[in-house]
């Protein structure tokens, strides 16, 4: 039996760093998805965004706060293929124009991407490409309807037949009510050749807007208002609507199934939801120098040396000057309030006791949205505080990318992870940061759950007696957690880094050999197509 040809969209895609059409852990992730893909010869194609300026750079202005800059590039290793279809959108004709990204560039599956930039279309609609989760509501719509009917009209024209349609997330809904409309309103076979994944349980990755904008926007095609509205509600739920229109729908880790499930169990006629765990790809994301390493004393001067790499890269950007023989921790990740980035700063007397002491040295790199007040807020506030602690570095610019996290994982000893439980649905970066030999200390949440093992492989700040899934009061659940993490911190991780090398090369073992055998996206790019694409029949 023959797989189905998959088409996947994507709002973000992380493949290369001269490639900017990401901001996190979404692009993060289903770029590793397209590059397993690729690797294993799946019958799949990709379709995202080509954005002109992308999530933007973060610099430090001159009040000393950061800001953030858009800089246009250009991709002069994308192909042409001459491919322009129409999509009308609030009533206008705009033309939208794909480029392709040939396997052999980067080793991927075909990925088209989508641009409006083209001189056939007027400033404002040439522009609805530029930002990535650009902050106007009507433009973000815009987008998705771009993505959506956009990718799919392009795909016909490059005569990709495919049989099954994967939304990674629900920015690319409109492709839905496209395929509707191919199948003559049989929601029957649209739902046979759609399934869904949801990424997060935080509002802001499960989109609403009116539905009567939306359909000002032909967001639905043709379909009547009155109809839109019993698939997504009056105020138009883009998750409940593709949980109705999917043949199956997965979460991102075992624990994130069980939460979606337990979030959208109101939700009718929608489609099951099982679990299959993100995961990165280890070609890309772990350094050689670590393959087959085994032996501590030789796995200890490959961390240092990797150690020494990530301080040259701090001394000529932030002007600090780190030691590769203390112990370093690293929180490096998107910088939005449920993920806790000034957690062990809580108590500032506490952590600058373990500073002055030489036992730790704390690095943060990180993207704000730039709408995100409270994130950019944070942001500013470790940043003002680094410039009081010389132990602390802040890596503003050129942001949170592809090479700078590479270098982070790989020259960091601790890996921090420190969610609000269980909204962090799934969070790859341990899962690379392990790939390289670094210890995973995190949260019990996401994939941390089924991947992280107490003392074998890294450090679970949990309250052992606290197992339940269910929302806690957040003070509460800050004062555990941050009284859980520094026990740990002071009493297992510091004296094990600096009185046992043995243990902790041993602990260094162990995370790489977990992330080898399970956390590979090869193995994540199988299991799609064995448990959400292809059906198994007895």
């Amino acid at each position: 039996m023959p797989l189905p040809k998959v088409a996947y969209f994507s709002m973000e895609i992380a493949i290369d760093q001269s490639l900017h059409t990401y901001s996190g852990g979404l692009g993060f992730l289903s770029g590793s998805h397209m590059r397993s893909a690729g690797h294993l010869n799946l019958p799949m194609v990709g379709v995202g965004i080509l954005w002109a300026v992308g999530y933007g750079d973060q610099q430090v202005g001159a009040d000393g706060n950061v800001e953030i800059v858009y800089v246009k590039r250009e991709y002069p290793f994308l192909k042409d293929t001459g491919l322009v279809i129409e999509v009308e959108i609030f009533g206008q004709p705009v033309k939208v124009k794909g480029l392709l990204l040939e396997p052999k560039t980067f080793g991927t599956v075909p990925i088209y991407f989508l641009t409006t930039d083209i001189p056939e279309n007027t400033p404002e609609h040439r522009s609805w490409t530029d930002k990535l989760y650009d902050g106007d509501e009507r433009i973000r719509i815009a987008q998705e309807i771009i993505l959506g009917i956009g990718g799919l009209r392009i795909l016909k024209a490059a005569q990709e037949n495919c049989d099954l349609i994967h939304l990674n997330e629900g920015h690319a809904l409109p492709a839905v009510f496209e395929l509707l409309e191919d199948f003559n309103g049989d929601l029957n076979r649209v739902r046979n050749s759609t399934v869904f994944t949801t990424h997060t349980p935080v509002a802001a990755g499960n989109e609403t807007h009116n539905v009567h904008l939306l359909s000002e926007a032909g967001f639905f095609g043709k379909m009547p208002v009155q109809e839109a509205i019993r698939l997504g509600g009056e105020d138009f739920s883009l998750t409940v609507a593709a949980l109705r229109m999917s043949r199956l729908a997965n979460g991102v880790s075992q624990l994130h199934g069980l939460v979606a499930n337990n979030m959208w169990h109101w939700v009718d006629n929608r489609c099951p939801i099982i679990a299959i765990t993100n995961a990165t790809n280890l070609q890309y994301w772990q350094d050689p120098r670590f393959l087959n390493v085994e032996d501590p004393e030789k796995l200890l001067a490959v961390k240092r040396e990797m150690k020494v790499e990530l301080f040259d890269y701090i001394r000529q950007t932030v002007g600090k000057q780190f030691d590769p023989d203390v112990l370093t921790v690293v929180w490096a990740r998107r910088f939005t309030e449920y993920k806790r980035p000034a957690l062990i700063l809580q108590d500032l007397e506490r952590i600058k006791k373990l500073f002055n002491q030489k036992k730790i040295q704390l690095i943060y790199a990180g993207k704000f949205h730039p709408k995100d007040t409270t994130g950019r807020q944070i942001f500013n506030e470790v940043l003002e505080l680094s410039r009081q602690i010389p132990e602390i570095a802040v890596l503003t610019g050129p942001g949170y990318e592809l090479e700078l996290s590479g270098l982070l994982k790989r020259g960091s000893d601790v890996w921090l992870n420190t969610p609000v439980r269980p909204l962090e649905a799934s969070g790859t970066s341990g899962m690379s940061a392990n790939m390289n030999g670094a210890i995973h200390f995190s949260i019990y949440d996401g994939w941390a759950v089924e991947g992280t093992f107490d003392n074998i492989n890294g450090y679970l700040i949990h309250e052992k007696d606290g197992d339940g899934i269910e929302y806690l009061n957040v003070e509460d659940r800050h004062k555990q957690d941050y009284d859980i993490m520094m026990r740990i911190l002071e009493n297992e991780i510091i004296p094990t880094y600096y009185n046992d090398k043995q243990r902790w090369a041993n602990l260094m073992i162990h995370a790489i050999r977990t992330s080898q055998s399970y956390f590979d996206s090869d193995r994540m790019a199988i299991e799609y197509f064995v448990r959400l694409y292809k059906s198994i029949e007895i």
